[in-house]
């Protein structure tokens, strides 16, 4: 798999694929910024080699309920939806590269290829949401061929959507010269180590619910992991639905509980704290309680203060994790704070995604 860095971009087009699909309140304003942060790197690069930037994402989930779509940045499948265009990320990435963000009110077109023609070096210029054409999700060779004409390289740099076989994921590099962003690059090299070459002894930490999305990583996991740690209420759905796994001497569950089950009690909080101190790698995915009400975040708190006092390398990831680490200002603490939700648990379940699949 090429890499940013193998090509000369000097006053070439590059096609980013980048992942913005982040939460928005209300108003629309952007409730955590963490994914847009973590892609300026490689968009830094590309202006100081004086590249033509253009940069592509959807935001959104669609199908979703209405009364969700806002909150989960949902919208109508291929349809325009005006409180989903891409404008608040286009005003993040003003801010935080400190130039003029141009967006485009589409995202293929004559006219807009034309204007990518005309960008001068170091120009950045953002398409609107991928996701406002159906043909996107549908994997449409003809979109992504029309994609394709914005660029002279495509660069992966959407590391939380390269488990989704779209257009603009696995279509473009049919047609363009790829590789992956610097985001991408390192998403993979620390998923590898961890899953591949951890220091010893690695303990898994797995929250939140929905055994089903979490058992195959538990699987995979325990062939290298030491201790695996699970919260209350994925031990519920194991007993449940009567889950096997393949080391279950090598999983903790919690012995006490408070709120009926909606935190883990001091005693688990004690137990899981001398585990994780004793690891050189921690991997921690989805929260130890109900966070979102305060009184039953504490378990998950004292989880995050174990991990950055042990020293271990620890690579944390999902959505309700990484909102909790950066609402707490910690993410930085840790070795690897993952972007990626669905995709990370997939590449650490041992499943090849599109994305990367594409780029080999």
């Amino acid at each position: 798999m090429k890499t940013l860095k193998d090509f000369d971009v000097k006053n070439k087009r590059v096609l980013v694929r980048c992942d913005f699909n982040v939460p928005l309140s209300d108003k629309g304003e952007i409730l955590d910024d963490f994914r847009i942060k973590k892609t300026i790197p490689t968009i830094e690069y590309l202006i100081e080699k004086g590249a033509r930037v253009i940069l592509m994402s959807h935001l959104g989930r669609p199908p979703l309920e209405a009364s969700l779509a806002r909150s989960y940045g949902g919208g109508p499948e291929g349809k325009v939806a005006e409180e989903f265009r891409l404008t608040p990320v286009q005003d993040k990435l003003a801010e935080y590269l400190d130039i003029s963000i141009a967006k485009a009110s589409d995202c293929t077109g004559i006219e807009i290829e034309k204007w990518t023609k005309e960008m001068l070096p170091g120009e950045v210029l953002l398409l609107e949401n991928l996701r406002f054409r159906k043909e996107e999700e549908e994997n449409d060779e003809n979109f992504a061929k029309e994609l394709s004409k914005l660029g002279d390289i495509y660069i992966n740099d959407a590391f939380g959507a390269s488990h989704r076989a779209h257009a603009s994921i696995v279509g473009i590099p049919k047609f363009l010269l790829s590789g992956a962003g610097l985001l991408l690059e390192k998403e993979v090299l620390c998923l590898t180590r961890l899953s591949t070459n951890p220091a010893k002894p690695l303990v898994a930490v797995i929250g939140g619910k929905k055994v089903e999305d979490k058992s195959k990583v538990i699987d995979k996991i325990s062939e290298v992991a030491d201790f695996i740690l699970i919260s209350g209420l994925i031990k519920k759905e194991i007993d449940q639905k009567n889950f096997k796994f393949r080391y279950p001497e090598k999983i903790i569950a919690p012995i006490d509980e408070i709120g009926g089950g909606k935190d883990v009690g001091p005693e688990t909080v004690k137990l899981f704290r001398t585990k994780i101190m004793e690891a050189k790698t921690v991997f921690w995915s989805g929260p130890l309680g109900k966070i979102e009400e305060e009184e039953f975040a504490g378990g998950t708190k004292e989880l995050v203060k174990a991990i950055i006092e042990s020293g271990a390398y620890s690579v944390a990831g999902g959505g309700e994790t990484t909102e909790f680490v950066n609402h707490l200002g910690l993410a930085d603490k840790f070795s690897h704070v993952s972007t990626g939700g669905g995709a990370m648990l997939e590449f650490l379940s041992g499943e090849t995604l599109p994305g990367l699949e594409a780029l080999e």
